[in-house]
């Protein structure tokens, strides 16, 4: 490997950087300068309800504490920013835009109201929970007063499978997959889309992540065929777990990487 390894660590600055999620940053930084690659900080912005004031700057804080210096990110810049998601809405919109003029994705007019009745009958019925596709086919004739979200098309058929540089080949079958939004009806877009466009956009080689988001990996690269984007290599590391065998968190006890700072 050379200098084409680009990896990323893109916190959201939704609490403070604890263990996990730190650690995540750690096995991508020494990827990074173990190939003489790249290093960036991108970060996740667009969950604007959760959005906690100087988390980002606790962040940042936190990486130089620990000695990982970052190559493209904030306060250092770059060819490939901006590198906050909230400053890349244009981007996600025009990308959901294709994805719907492509016959990737559609509009849903669902309202709360109806996706909620419909995970209370799944529910009573004991059926898994998931959107019913009721506005997949429909004419994109918009309801007044109602604003929409934008799914992506799963396609009801077949599998995704992909080689996991820790687990081996990995296989979802697409029939347990329902079609998950893309864009919210604020026009902020999910996950999902965002990490696709942004890990193109930028280049980004390698994505290494916990194990945790080990099920949106087939949603993720159907998006990058969908796009027509060359997807990275992936490696889902194995979840931190408490004495308990549950994942790490707050009721652990300290897992926030301030509560380690002298």
């Amino acid at each position: 490997m050379n200098d084409a390894v680009r990896v990323r660590y893109a916190p959201s600055p939704t609490g403070y950087p604890h263990v996990g999620n730190i650690r995540a940053a750690l096995f991508n930084w020494i990827f990074a300068r173990r190939h003489g690659g790249s290093f960036l900080v991108r970060i996740e912005d667009t969950d604007r309800t959760r959005y906690v004031e100087g988390v980002v700057e606790a962040i940042l804080e936190g990486l130089r504490w620990l000695g990982m210096d970052w190559d493209e990110g904030p306060e250092k810049g770059g060819d490939f920013g901006p590198y906050f998601q909230s400053q890349r809405l244009s981007k996600y919109k025009a990308a959901a835009e294709r994805l719907i003029e492509n016959g990737y994705a559609y509009r849903c007019y669902c309202s709360s109201e109806r996706l909620e009745e419909l995970r209370t009958a799944q529910t009573a019925a004991k059926q898994p929970t998931g959107y019913d596709r009721h506005c997949r086919d429909k004419c994109d004739v918009a309801p007044e007063d109602v604003k929409s979200v934008v799914r992506f098309k799963v396609p009801l058929e077949g599998r995704t499978t992909f080689t996991d540089l820790i687990r081996g080949d990995v296989t979802f079958e697409n029939s347990l997959l329902d079609d998950f939004v893309l864009l919210k009806s604020d026009g902020f877009p999910t996950y999902h889309l965002a990490n696709i466009v942004d890990d193109h956009d930028m280049c980004i080689s390698h994505v290494i992540r916990g194990e945790e988001w080990l099920s949106s990996a087939p949603r993720h690269l159907m998006l990058y065929r969908a796009l027509g984007y060359e997807p990275p290599e992936y490696a889902h590391l194995p979840m931190i777990l408490g004495t308990d065998r549950s994942k790490l968190s707050k009721r652990h006890g300290a897992v926030s990487i301030i509560d380690y700072k002298v």
